[in-house]
């Protein structure tokens, strides 16, 4: 877990987000729709930094290190096949792209 602690006009802000189901000084709980709208946008090929900010999270206030944790889930890292064909995925996507840049 972060050190970062969130302070109340932190927690005011962060909970006015709809992905936000709650927070404390020290956690933060994302909507399931959040969750799942991340690894889809994930795997396309959006970083956690691109993706926090295009759904309204100020990322100074939640911190880089909870943004680039954010294929975690409850403490419980997605397991690991699944994070292996997110990757698998991400590289195929991301090889079609390169070879449709070169046509």
């Amino acid at each position: 877990m972060s050190k970062k602690h969130f302070n109340e006009a932190d927690r005011e802000h962060l909970s006015r987000n709809k992905h936000v189901l709650r927070i404390s000084d020290k956690a933060i709980t994302y909507s399931d729709e959040f969750k799942q709208l991340f690894i889809d946008q994930y795997i396309t090929g959006r970083s956690p930094r691109e993706i926090f900010e295009a759904n309204g999270f100020d990322v100074r206030v939640i911190g880089m290190k909870r943004v680039n944790s954010a294929l975690t889930v409850g403490r419980k890292p997605i397991d690991v096949a699944n994070r292996q064909v997110v990757i698998a995925i991400r590289q195929i996507i991301t090889r079609y792209l390169k070879c449709l840049s070169f046509r």
